[in-house]
């Protein structure tokens, strides 16, 4: 029997890394993709593992290369049953401190790259009618974060996107779509955030510092559930792969939910919302 096929980005290190694993120990064929495959050393040590993962080269802020990378996997399997659309970064600044330079770079991963990606595929799982599109989002595109405006921004416009997608391509096509929500993460993003913070300056000596202290001072204090390993993000969202139907959005874990409760208590999957425009809308 013919392994199901999953296209994984972002896959160097951190929740893309963990679910290209998860997926294969499940049987998946995994394609995990990167923009530099320099960093690709933890994808071959699961290779030499025995597991069934290619690396491939696809940078999220370029579709020729999204469009190469997806025409040569649907070359060599005729098929993509999973995208998980991981790549993303964070960014940590008030929006007087932005440049546009930055938050165009934000907006360009975090939203175009998952829109290349999900444009590349929707056409060959469209033409089967079935497959299933998963975007790592955060808590962030719920909930409104202090000093994150920049960066929940981009994860509300992914809620969005894959919210109106929901509506007519699913009970159409058969193409389903669920947006995943963790709170922390142990992993290398929050790191990266702050070296970009430090690269480009540090954080200002201006009126919003004493908020900026406060904010970064009430985060020693969370409590130690908020955290989860890209290892277990992974596995919640690997045995959620089974439900039929997929949920349009989902927590992965009871603080994350409990943080979220005032946007998610009457429709906490988003599929009655759903319903309810496709109906409205769509008469369907």
């Amino acid at each position: 029997m013919k392994k199901q096929v999953a296209v994984v980005t972002g896959t160097s290190s951190g929740v893309g890394l963990a679910l290209s694993e998860a997926l294969a120990q499940s049987g998946w064929k995994v394609y995990a993709t990167m923009r530099n495959l320099d960093r690709g050393e933890a994808v071959r040590d699961l290779q030499d593992k025995g597991l069934d993962i290619e690396c491939l080269q696809l940078d999220v802020q370029l579709q020729e290369s999204v469009d190469h990378a997806i025409s040569a996997i649907m070359k060599q399997e005729e098929t993509i049953d999973l995208l998980v659309n991981n790549a993303g970064i964070g960014y940590i600044r008030t929006t007087e401190q932005a440049t546009e330079e930055a938050y165009k770079n934000v907006f360009d991963i975090n939203v175009f790259g998952v829109i290349r990606c999900t444009k590349a595929v929707l056409p060959h799982m469209r033409e089967r009618k079935q497959g299933r599109v998963v975007t790592i989002s955060s808590i962030g595109g719920l909930v409104g974060q202090p000093f994150n405006e920049i960066y929940c921004a981009t994860k509300f416009a992914v809620e969005g996107y894959f919210e109106s997608l929901a509506t007519y391509v699913t009970p159409e096509f058969g193409i389903e779509f669920m947006i995943v929500e963790p709170a922390g993460i142990s992993s290398a993003f929050a790191n990266h955030v702050m070296k970009q913070v430090s690269e480009s300056g540090g954080f200002y000596k201006d009126e919003y510092e004493p908020l900026l202290n406060a904010y970064l001072g009430s985060r020693e204090h969370f409590p130690p559930e908020i955290m989860q390993t890209s290892e277990q993000v992974a596995e919640v969202v690997v045995k959620q792969l089974s439900a039929h139907p997929l949920p349009l959005r989902m927590r992965t874990s009871a603080w994350a939910e409990d943080f979220c409760r005032y946007k998610t208590a009457s429709d906490p999957t988003g599929l009655i919302q759903t319903k309810e425009v496709q109906q409205l809308m769509l008469r369907k």
